[in-house]
């Protein structure tokens, strides 16, 4: 089997596409990396499907792009962009007669279906500082609560708990312990997240509910006043924005609560104008669908257009109200995404998608769209609604079925129902990865949510030591996409499920991984390269994987390993290698004649900065070396 590093090359990224987002009918250009070892291409083509009919437009070899690597030849082609989403892929006949196609998916010599083809839309892209964040996701009732918690009269649904009191992770008691974390809290510890180089706070829902997770909204008016209310919001924003981070909201599409204002007014009662906002299934309008049957989630039905009004339509809106003076959101995060405006044989989820979309670029252009998808979301996210999913399919499991310890519990594997936990090699997490990202298009992957763990898994230290995290971390800082980090993975905290893993932080306790995140996020922040940069692979085996992140301007060589692992790549393929950005655990990277060695001992973790004439090709300012094995 040929080699990883051997293969053709192209994706979406400015390295080989340098247009970002083309106009429909303008021209389209493209790069390929055709590798000498792969073998001498007589003529290439790029198939682009034109209203449904497959075109041909001959490709062309070109000047070689500068500091991507020698050993290499570089070909170039250009197309008409004939609808929104537009799919091509790349026909490659050698000269010896043997004929390839390449796709997203892969080299292969079988013609792939046109699912797998690269994509490339004319939909407005995200902002431009999305693409460089390090997200911090935060569970307000457990990260920090301020004095003025203590003030604040306890509701009749909630059973106060002490700080260190342990989590309720069972029974009906779970969304009632109340340990009375506030927004204000948040404030307070701003600085802790400076540490870590968050850039972008993600906070689950701030509206009034009946539950400490808040997603069971009783109305979206106003900030939860057991958060510190509308004011507490307005001061969180405003500072978190004096020192350059931004903060993005939750927003439930697919249900209310029970309690909410619009479900209480149309029960039992048909005239109500919210009649219409929920799927009732008797006349008396005293019985409705739920999300999963759970009753204080009445499913929201999106054929209504005074719903539709109300909630996500225009800037009076209750999505567009959070996005404006004086709160000021960046963004949102919207919860249940791939169920929304879906039930049986109706299916609303793109519209609500659209008009999502519209009311934020029309009234708060710059702000940005993640979206909550549990499974293959390729049919979701093409850029025109929803910008960015939350990765559990592509990058999320497939780490944890690699770099989990085996425990022999597999009850509690994100829900899957495993008789036995999967065991995944790092070439195994790189055909899921490339599986579940390749019908993106690059302006989606850019985005997509990395998370290790959320506050609806397990705890990945659960079941993986700090090693293993660390490495965990690596790949989600240094993968195409957004480095989620969940309040309290520096802290090392445990979990077995989503609702145990929500456990208040240990302040006055040492977070361990301080350190080694914030190295991290530094030196993502720092490079262009891992928040734009192409994504290469060149190595994966039972043990460990290796990729290149590139501009033209900037390349860096990354390295995970789960144990013990020796290789070798042609120095052509990538280049020569400078100090280590960061580094952790027992790696080294030998410079010999015609091929670079890497080795590790154990667990291990390192990016090289690739260097030309022995200088880096750009030296991204990421204080030098930073060895995460002291963190």
């Amino acid at each position: 089997m040929t080699s990883l590093h051997a293969l053709p090359h192209h994706d979406g990224s400015e390295l080989y596409a340098p247009v970002r987002t083309p106009v429909l009918g303008g021209r389209y250009a493209v790069r390929l990396r055709i590798p000498t070892e792969f073998g001498r291409i007589e003529s290439a083509a790029v198939r682009v499907v034109s209203d449904g009919e497959p075109c041909f437009y001959a490709m062309a070899a070109s000047e070689p792009v500068t500091g991507t690597g020698d050993g290499c030849e570089w070909w170039t082609g250009e197309f008409d962009i004939p609808n929104p989403v537009t799919r091509y892929r790349f026909l490659l006949n050698t000269v010896d007669g043997d004929a390839w196609w390449l796709s997203a998916d892969g080299v292969d010599r079988i013609e792939p279906t046109d699912n797998r083809d690269f994509r490339v839309t004319t939909f407005d892209p995200a902002p431009e500082w999305a693409a460089s964040q390090v997200m911090y996701q935060i569970f307000p009732d457990r990260f920090a609560r301020s004095a003025a918690a203590d003030d604040r009269a306890l509701p009749d649904w909630a059973q106060h708990a002490d700080w260190t009191a342990p989590v309720i992770s069972t029974g009906p008691d779970t969304s009632r312990q109340w340990f009375g974390g506030d927004l204000d809290g948040i404030v307070e510890h701003l600085d802790h997240l400076e540490r870590l180089g968050v850039t972008l706070i993600y906070l689950t829902p701030f509206f009034p509910a009946r539950s400490n997770h808040r997603y069971d909204a009783s109305t979206f008016e106003v900030v939860d006043p057991l958060l510190g209310g509308d004011a507490a919001l307005i001061r969180l924003v405003e500072a978190a924005h004096g020192r350059g981070m931004r903060v993005i909201g939750d927003l439930t599409t697919n249900h209310t609560g029970a309690a909410h204002e619009w479900f209480t007014a149309a029960l039992g009662n048909p005239s109500a104008e919210e009649s219409d906002f929920y799927y009732w299934t008797n006349p008396q309008q005293t019985e409705y669908v739920a999300w999963y049957g759970v009753p204080s989630l009445p499913k929201l039905d999106w054929a209504s257009d005074t719903l539709c009004r109300r909630f996500i339509e225009g800037p009076e809106s209750v999505l567009a109200k959070w996005l404006q003076p004086p709160f000021n959101l960046d963004g949102w995060r919207i919860d249940v995404a791939n169920m929304t405006g879906r039930l049986r044989d109706v299916d609303l989820n793109r519209e609500v998608q659209r008009t999502v979309r519209q009311t934020m670029d029309t009234t708060a252009p710059g702000r940005v769209l993640y979206a909550e998808s549990t499974n293959d979301a390729a049919g979701d996210f093409d850029g025109e609604g929803w910008q960015a999913p939350m990765s559990y399919s592509a990058f999320t499991r497939p780490v944890w079925h690699w770099l989990r310890e085996p425990s022999g519990d597999p009850a509690h594997h994100f829900g899957i129902p495993f008789r036995v936990e999967p065991r995944y090699s790092a070439a195994d997490v790189v055909k899921s990865y490339r599986n579940f990202t390749a019908p993106y298009p690059w302006a989606v992957r850019e985005l997509a949510m990395n998370a290790i763990d959320t506050h609806d898994t397990p705890r990945f230290a659960q079941q993986a030591d700090d090693a293993a995290q660390i490495v965990a971390a690596g790949l989600s800082m240094t993968l195409p996409g957004t480095p989620v980090i969940f309040a309290g993975d520096e802290f090392g905290l445990h979990g077995t499920h989503g609702e145990d893993s929500r456990t208040p932080l240990p302040w006055g306790t040492t977070p361990r991984l301080a350190d080694a995140y914030g190295g991290l996020a530094r030196l993502r922040v720092a490079s262009r390269a891992l928040q734009r940069g192409g994504l290469r692979w060149l190595h994966a085996d039972d043990e460990c994987m290796i990729f290149v992140r590139e501009t033209s301007e900037e390349a860096l060589l990354v390295f995970a390993s789960s144990g013990a692992a020796t290789v070798e790549l042609p120095r052509v393929a990538v280049g020569a290698v400078g100090e280590a950005a960061v580094s952790f655990g027992d790696t080294a990277a030998e410079q010999l004649a015609d091929v670079i060695r890497i080795t590790s001992t154990g667990l291990a973790f390192a990016v090289w900065h690739v260097v030309e004439d022995g200088e880096p090709v750009a030296q991204a300012d990421a204080g030098r070396l930073v060895d995460l094995a002291r963190a």
